[in-house]
């Protein structure tokens, strides 16, 4: 055998050990890696529907967005009624692109409060979108009928954050219209006979 047929015989032999590694380390992985992404979405769900009980495996109801793309409206259920639903808004004109928003609203079309799922706004600036929990329950309650949901720079009722008003100002206006989606589709989505599980 030549070095030549030595050297591909070894890399071959090493690529094949390398991918058998790497699926085997996949495989050991994934079952781990799947129950964190469930708990992550249990802890958003928690965050924006507070005290009420919402299992994302077994009560939710799939529809389309206003732009046509699915969103997946996961409801909290007691006595054969969903006493509110969560779903997820995206606000494209964040500072550094998309932030997403875990949004849950009550029946009669009040905040029951928001999460920040992902973003990639400036540290310091504008992630306090995510970091202040605060910020984020002074969401809570707040309607179409008694909010004007513009920063308060812009003349609304939403604070903002000293030096960064894009952000908020873009899971604000994310905001409203996640809840004007929720009063034109409240019917189909506060139906418990819609369910997907």
């Amino acid at each position: 055998m030549t070095p030549t047929w030595k050297l591909v015989v070894v890399l071959a032999g090493i690529c094949f050990t390398s991918a058998l590694a790497l699926s085997s380390v996949k495989d050991l992985t994934a079952e781990r890696i799947a129950y964190e992404m469930k708990q992550d979405v249990i802890r958003s769900l928690q965050a924006a529907l507070p005290d009420q009980d919402v299992d994302p495996d077994v009560f939710y109801l799939d529809m389309t967005s206003e732009d046509g793309l699915p969103v997946r409206v996961f409801r909290s259920h007691a006595d054969d009624e969903v006493g509110g639903a969560a779903f997820k808004v995206v606000a494209p004109d964040g500072f550094s692109g998309n932030i997403d928003i875990m949004m849950g609203v009550l029946p009669d079309g009040t905040l029951g409060g928001i999460e920040i799922l992902n973003h990639k706004e400036t540290p310091g600036l504008g992630d306090p979108i995510s970091k202040s929990e605060e910020w984020k329950a002074s969401f809570r309650g707040r309607s179409l009928e008694n909010t004007k949901f513009k920063v308060k720079k812009d003349g609304g009722d939403i604070d903002q954050f000293t030096g960064a008003t894009i952000s908020p100002r873009a899971v604000t206006g994310a905001v409203e219209r996640g809840l004007k989606w929720f009063l034109e589709n409240r019917e189909k989505i506060l139906n418990p006979g819609e369910e997907t599980s």
